[in-house]
């Protein structure tokens, strides 16, 4: 890798961010990130120039819109070093992934009594779905308790995996303290006892390089809106051996080789998990913008973005009355903090009159916040298009808050 004093140079290629009549110190890229102009370029241009539905139209525009789509899967095969592009299989994002998953794949084989393992973590998107299946099966949950550093505790994780776990669900990064969990040694334990693991990607792949066959999950969640690319796409990577044997969760069209009113056969993997017209233009979009960040390398963008948090973290540090939650030994992207006697959506409305757009509440991470006790936080999140300026904007304006609040 790089070394971290790296940094990237790119607010340009953002032209929301380049807009010299606009003030704007955008810190909320783990929600949504910003979008360069060659994602929106490619998006004008298929719906300008190159718009038609896609696999079964035979006229030429049909075949090139089929032939962009079927190209963007292959992109995010190579982004995530998956074997086979019939393993990604296009969502509306991180949370219909898990949905699928939730659905086709667990359900079908949960049972009263059987268990399916979260970490103390989790986004609620990590959450709710298998609590929904988890309650029509009369199976339950359990959890990998965490530090008050925000690191998971694993003392007790081969205890926790017995023989009644039917799945691991865990976050690779928290989206409320940026915690980097150890999935590779985690996932190798939980094969030890047989049970395949889902990744949520939703904060890691926009961050840092991603190797589905190095890591050895079973799947591999993440969304396109948080890689510099469009809402309304995101990925579900599967091993191919598993997605062949789960039924479909959608029926419709294109997702089927034959139906009778009797009997319907499904098409292979992908085709089988996407029914109807899928996210054309967003799967698109989401190829150009995997495009920009491998021009970048995602080493680079790793190294950029452990060297602006180090920075905010120092910096963060000199405001009297802050105290930053969770300080994991490996960390990336957000930081959560509080300010005495500032409640946290005080905080968010000020900033945001002094151009810093921050988020604020519990980031859907309500466990997280119940853990610290604490109702939410003010989240500073970091991307590609961020730099030192963003840092120095923010702690001028935290301290002119603590003038202002008269704390």
């Amino acid at each position: 890798m790089n070394s971290p004093a790296e940094t990237i140079s790119c607010k340009q290629d953002f032209p929301l961010l380049a807009d010299p009549d606009r003030r704007l110190h955008y810190l909320d890229s783990a929600a949504s990130t910003q979008k360069p102009e060659t994602v929106i370029e490619a998006l004008t241009r298929f719906y300008s120039r190159d718009y038609a539905n896609i696999h079964r139209g035979v006229y030429d525009l049909s075949a090139q819109a089929t032939e962009s789509y079927e190209n963007a899967r292959e992109k995010v095969r190579v982004f995530l070093s998956a074997g086979e592009s019939r393993e990604i299989i296009f969502t509306r994002g991180t949370t219909e992934s898990i949905n699928l998953l939730a659905r086709a794949f667990l359900r079908p084989r949960l049972r009263e009594g059987d268990e399916i393992l979260l970490s103390a973590l989790e986004h609620h998107s990590n959450i709710v779905p298998w609590q929904i299946v988890a309650a029509e099966a009369g199976a339950r949950i359990r959890v990998i308790p965490m530090s008050s550093r925000g690191e998971l505790l694993l003392d007790s994780l081969d205890e926790l995996m017995g023989p009644k776990t039917r799945l691991l669900a865990l976050a690779h990064v928290s989206n409320a303290l940026g915690s980097v969990n150890p999935v590779k040694d985690i996932i190798a334990r939980a094969h030890e006892k047989g049970i395949p693991v889902l990744l949520d990607g939703a904060q890691s792949a926009p961050h840092m390089p991603v190797n589905v066959q190095d890591l050895d999950c079973d799947f591999f969640a993440f969304s396109g809106h948080k890689c510099y690319g469009p809402t309304g796409i995101g990925v579900l990577y599967g091993r191919a051996e598993l997605l062949e044997k789960m039924e479909p969760w959608q029926g419709g069209g294109d997702m089927i080789l034959s139906v009778s009113f009797e009997k319907s056969q499904y098409a292979e993997i992908p085709a089988k998990f996407e029914a109807g017209t899928p996210p054309i233009a967003q799967a698109i979009g989401l190829g150009a913008a995997l495009d920009y960040l491998q021009g970048i390398g995602m080493d680079r963008v790793y190294q950029h973005g452990l060297r602006l948090q180090e920075e905010a973290l120092l910096r963060l540090r000199e405001v009297p009355g802050l105290s930053i939650l969770g300080e994991a030994r490996e960390r990336i992207a957000s930081i959560s903090f509080l300010m005495d006697g500032i409640h946290p959506h005080d905080l968010g409305t000020f900033l945001d009159q002094h151009g810093i757009a921050i988020r604020t509440g519990h980031h859907c991470a309500q466990p997280v916040m119940d853990f610290f006790g604490v109702p939410g936080t003010t989240r500073a999140s970091f991307g590609l298009y961020n730099d030192s300026e963003d840092v120095d904007a923010l702690v001028d304006a935290l301290h002119k808050a603590r003038e202002f609040f008269r704390v």
